[in-house]
């Protein structure tokens, strides 16, 4: 066993019990979004109960059906796929975007600076939703625009704290030594800066993530996220909304799935967070 694994299983068996859960249901849901076909029992847009709204009633429906006769349970493990899957792809070009804007601007500073601080400063002062909403009914409400419109309105949040802690850094010592040794500016910020900002970048990246997923899924919910009959949480709790009256829980299962995974993400992010800022328990 190498050390990096031995260090490794030594930080797990001294994370706390959170941490734990945290970590078994993410491994869980990843797990499921990648075998979706394999552990879904049917299809994702198959309709498999004529009579609809089935629940508790025929074991073969496990979450029972919704409102068109399609087995929820399917359609849950099918949207881990679809909604995890688009927020942490829209998360990953959030973070590219802003995570290089900031450093830039950390590492340059002057005029550079000033422009970039000046359009966040813009785009962060409109609520990120309702500038969302208007720019795809402009745009038109492709999984493309989504992605887009999503990544470039949450690099904002991004790009602030990584030039807060970019500019903690070009400031020390080996930095300056590295300008006068003649190294470039990507060198500079690949070996010098970089390595030193990755723990708050690493559990900036797990926030951020919680709060693309639940813009994917409000986006969907207000029908403007991912299109039927694509499976999605946001959209089967818009979809089956009205079963509530009816006295079926079926769309509270979608909502639990994204309350879950939300706040399984914040748990392993808080014990990143203690374990990385020195404290002690």
């Amino acid at each position: 066993m190498s050390k990096a694994t031995q260090n490794t299983w030594k930080l797990l068996r001294t994370a706390p019990p959170t941490a734990w859960f945290g970590l078994i249901m993410v491994s869980i849901y990843i797990v499921v979004a990648l075998l979706a076909p394999i552990f879904a029992p049917y299809g994702e847009t198959e309709v498999v109960d004529v009579a609809g709204l089935s629940i508790g009633d025929n074991p073969s429906f496990l979450l029972g059906t919704d409102h068109i006769g399609r087995d929820v349970l399917s359609r849950i493990i099918y949207g881990a796929r679809n909604t995890v899957g688009l927020a942490f792809i829209t998360t990953v070009l959030t973070f590219a975007i802003g995570a290089v804007m900031g450093l830039l601007a950390a590492v340059l500073g002057g005029w550079f600076d000033q422009i970039l601080s000046r359009i966040v400063d813009v785009l962060m002062s409109i609520p990120p939703l309702i500038f969302a909403l208007l720019i795809l009914t402009i745009i038109g409400t492709s999984v493309i625009n989504m992605i887009l419109v999503i990544a470039i309105l949450d690099s904002t949040r991004v790009f602030r704290l990584a030039r807060a802690v970019g500019m903690n850094i070009v400031v020390m010592d080996y930095v300056e030594v590295a300008r006068l040794r003649g190294e470039g500016l990507w060198w500079i910020i690949r070996h010098e800066v970089l390595p030193n900002i990755s723990a708050p970048l690493a559990a900036e990246f797990g926030l951020r993530f919680c709060f693309v997923f639940l813009f994917v899924a409000s986006l969907s919910f207000l029908g403007l996220g991912l299109q039927p009959p694509t499976a999605d949480w946001g959209s089967m709790v818009r979809e089956m909304a009205t079963l509530i009256t009816f006295g079926l829980p079926t769309p509270l299962f979608p909502a639990a799935a994204v309350a879950l995974l939300t706040v399984s993400v914040n748990f392993v992010v808080d014990w990143f967070l203690h374990k990385t800022s020195g404290l002690k328990s």
